[in-house]
């Protein structure tokens, strides 16, 4: 099953661009958005510009659909640049699946947030463990584990690298080569009782979606490559 999953994928990543050295793959050929579909909650979130995707003007969410439009993963790597702006928030999904709006319900997000008002900040897997930097007279929020920082461990108008790795029931998030998140998802886990209104919180498999979050929101996405696990 496994096996048979790895081909698919590789399969539906083919036509973008050519493989690149070990076995890492190109999503995104920095000229249109050939393998991805908008659910179009708000009209025209995302345009590529300068062989950048840019993601700005309200909540709508980009899903890799690949060349069948089927594309789905289960262990994998994830590799690509972000730039946010000041007060931009968005995300990185994965093992979810297309839906017509709202936040994905399906699958984890990888947060985008270097100065946004939400305290959880880029690098953390929203809602299970969560890298804060609080501002004055903001309370914790409830559910998930928090580690409190002082800044992001991104910096607004400078493109950092996210890495985003699942093996097994591992989840590993890392922001310009430091580790953010390192994540075993225990037996018998039940987002639906440890977390606050997330029960698709849960591993398993589906595809890729990037997250426009707010009108005030800008982000930028670009180099993203991914490479399956065996």
């Amino acid at each position: 099953m496994l096996k048979q999953l790895t081909l698919t994928a590789l399969a539906a990543l083919s036509f973008t661009t050519s493989q690149a050295e070990d076995g890492w793959i190109s999503m995104f050929n920095g000229k249109d958005l050939t393998g991805w579909k908008s659910n179009e909650e708000v009209p025209g979130v995302f345009t590529v510009e300068n062989g950048e995707l840019k993601v700005s003007g309200g909540r709508a969410h980009l899903f890799y659909v690949g060349e069948t439009g089927e594309a789905k993963f289960q262990n994998f790597e994830l590799k690509l640049k972000v730039k946010t702006t000041p007060g931009s928030n968005s995300g990185v999904y994965f093992h979810t699946q297309y839906q017509d709006k709202g936040w994905p319900d399906k699958g984890f997000e990888c947060q985008v947030n270097s100065t946004h008002t939400d305290p959880k900040k880029t690098g953390s897997l929203y809602g299970v463990i969560n890298i804060l930097a609080l501002l004055e007279g903001q309370k914790e929020p409830e559910g998930g584990k928090h580690i409190k920082v002082p800044l992001a461990p991104s910096t607004d108008g400078e493109w950092f690298d996210y890495l985003i790795k699942v093996e097994g029931k591992h989840i590993t998030l890392s922001v310009n080569g430091k580790v953010t998140v390192d994540f075993v998802e225990p037996e018998g886990w039940d987002p639906a009782k440890e977390l606050k209104n997330m029960p698709g919180r849960k591993l398993s498999e589906g595809t890729f979606a990037i997250q426009g979050h707010d009108p005030k929101s800008t982000t930028y996405y670009k180099d993203i490559f991914v490479k399956v696990i065996p």
